[in-house]
């Protein structure tokens, strides 16, 4: 399912002068999962949507703080083309005159640049496809809402979980909010006030493994739009305030037949065969993954026992402790509404990088047919250490700096990434590691709250 199903460069042009568009932003979702754009004048769009946009290499190369780390070879030399999908055409609705388009990172002889995140997710998509298999994706971001006094965060609301009175108190926000997504022909399935101050959670529809990424940039853009629009601060940090809880991006994922009409996942019993080889893949893997799926320094302030944000290698139904969680399925809609949650992801993570990845580990165990080890049940921190062995069950990483050994260790996903953006993700993420080790938790928080 796309955004819009146009085609056509023409028909975007026609729509964009039907909207009063006078700016169209080219974006990008760089290694540091900072999305960033270039803007073409309207009466250049049709030309640029055919030749692209350039851009200096080097740009992935930023870290989150926008020093470049010219030890990956990338600098101010050499240069790619942004090429946009018509597919993901969109007009903003919280800023004036401005529409965008999600792009693609071509190098000059038309091929796609081995950094580009999109086209890393493609190449998967196709790997897929080729062994028969399509995916609905979901993200689920929790995210932290607000107002600054004096440079201090006053949340919209102090209320209880799920509460009405935090509803009523950030409602002309989220209705805001869901009325552009809407606009940009974004779903949204479901919105609560949730545990923290401040903390809300608005989710919208599974779609495509593309098009779910695509609309995660979207939504994104269109949380921190809306919050300038109103003067108010949205933070998607995995920990934007130390003494609250973290926000989380749960990431929801079901494989079916190429055709979208039988899926895979599905059984009388819960999980099919097929579906058991898949998350033995995940949590085979799932040290490794963790480096992309929770790709920051802020992430692992997030990850810790008792939090329901998933801190060991297990797996269970209805277990919100499990770093794999098997949701339970609607009344009539068994066979539909069958899926697996990924509970380690957060904002900080590029999402057509960890979507690649997660795909890609999870068909490694239907390929090698790993065996799934049994279930947790409960909270797996009050296991005994005889218990944790029994049940393959392992402290995930503690800190993104001990997850990148272990990324760097897993050769599928090395060789997933492909050589050029593996050497560059490390480089990057170990650059953003130093130097968050000797600057003070305020730096850390300060730095993360703004840049997802």
């Amino acid at each position: 399912m796309s955004l819009l199903p146009m085609k056509q460069p023409d028909e975007i042009v026609s729509l964009a002068t039907k909207s009063a568009v006078s700016l169209v932003r080219f974006l990008f979702c760089d290694t540091s999962n900072i999305i960033r754009a270039k803007s073409t004048r309207l009466d250049r769009l049709k030309e640029r949507m055919e030749s692209g946009i350039g851009l200096v290499k080097g740009s992935m190369a930023m870290n989150m703080l926008d020093a470049m780390q010219i030890d990956t070879g990338l600098g101010a030399t050499g240069e790619i083309r942004l090429i946009p999908d018509p597919e993901s055409w969109v007009v903003l609705p919280y800023v004036e005159r401005s529409g965008a388009l999600i792009c693609d990172m071509v190098e000059l002889d038309r091929k796609p640049w081995s950094l580009c995140p999109r086209s890393l997710l493609k190449r998967q998509i196709e790997a897929a496809k080729s062994m028969g298999y399509s995916f609905q994706i979901a993200f689920e971001p929790e995210f932290t809402l607000g107002t600054l006094d004096d440079g201090q965060f006053v949340p919209i609301d102090k209320s209880p979980c799920f509460s009405t009175d935090g509803m009523n108190r950030a409602s002309k926000f989220i209705n805001r909010f869901v009325d552009c997504l809407e606009r940009q022909n974004i779903e949204v399935e479901q919105y609560y006030a949730e545990l923290g101050a401040g903390q809300h959670e608005v989710s919208i529809r599974h779609t495509d493994a593309l098009r779910a990424c695509d609309r995660h940039i979207y939504y994104r853009e269109t949380l921190r739009g809306v919050a300038a629009e109103q003067n108010m601060e949205a933070y998607l940090a995995p920990k934007a305030h130390e003494d609250q809880p973290g926000n989380g991006c749960h990431l929801h994922l079901s494989v079916w037949d190429i055709y979208g009409e039988r899926n895979l996942l599905w059984a009388d019993n819960g999980l099919s065969e097929f579906g058991r080889h898949f998350v033995a893949g995940l949590l085979a893997h799932l040290k490794g993954l963790l480096a992309l799926t929770c790709a920051s320094v802020n992430s692992y302030r997030r990850l810790k026992p008792k939090s329901w944000s998933s801190a060991y290698t297990c797996w269970g139904f209805e277990n919100r402790e499990a770093a794999i969680r098997i949701p339970s399925v609607y009344w009539g809609q068994e066979l539909a509404s069958t899926n697996i949650e990924v509970k380690c992801v957060d904002s900080s993570s590029n999402p057509y990088i960890a979507l690649a990845c997660i795909i890609a580990a999870g068909l490694d165990g239907v390929r090698r047919k790993l065996e799934l080890p049994p279930q947790v049940s409960g909270d797996p921190s009050l296991l005994s250490a005889a218990d944790m062995k029994r049940l393959k069950v392992e402290r995930l990483p503690e800190s993104l700096s001990a997850a990148l050994v272990e990324l760097e260790k897993d050769s599928l996903l090395m060789k997933t990434l492909g050589p050029d953006l593996a050497k560059t993700f490390l480089i990057v993420k170990n650059s953003e590691c130093k130097t968050f080790e000797r600057q003070s938790i305020e730096f850390e928080l300060l730095q993360h709250r703004n840049k997802f």
